[in-house]
């Protein structure tokens, strides 16, 4: 077998996947299908490696495989013709976290709220929710920092 065609376990092991990632990415179209040997195998070009690879890490920067396939489907390559189209997602993908962020803090916040109420089992904060309160009431104690 050549160097630069791998099957699909040697192409999962060189990324650090399992070979069913490599199998899903490939079915929600993230790159090519491969040829196939005479054998029915799967002949993977060396690059796959690298492709897969760049996936995952997309991942962890928080874009979905959906929007990981739209990169894939832009013209041109990222110097040229898709660089504003991509930094316009990457953007929005910041503006994204940044509103997840708030969110967290705001939950951080009200938890810890709870947690230095003073109450005796029916605490107002809870039970402000659950009615459908607006503002939580602040429980007593020193104030809320979200930090």
């Amino acid at each position: 077998m050549e160097s630069s065609v791998l099957r699909i376990g040697e192409v999962a092991r060189r990324a650090g996947v399992h070979r069913e990632t490599v199998r899903y990415y490939e079915r929600r179209a993230l790159f090519p299908p491969p040829p196939r040997r005479a054998s029915g195998y799967r002949a993977y070009p060396a690059e796959t490696v690298e492709r897969v690879r760049l996936i995952k890490w997309a991942q962890k920067l928080g874009f979905t495989l959906r929007e990981i396939a739209e990169f894939a489907r832009l013209p041109g390559d990222h110097v040229h013709g898709r660089r504003r189209r991509v930094r316009a997602q990457v953007e929005a993908k910041i503006r994204e976290i940044d509103g997840r962020i708030e969110t967290l803090k705001m939950m951080r916040g009200r938890l810890r709220a709870i947690v230095r109420c003073r109450c005796r089992g029916d605490c107002p904060i809870v039970t402000r929710a659950i009615r459908g309160g607006g503002r939580q009431p602040r429980a007593a104690g020193p104030p809320i920092r979200d930090g």
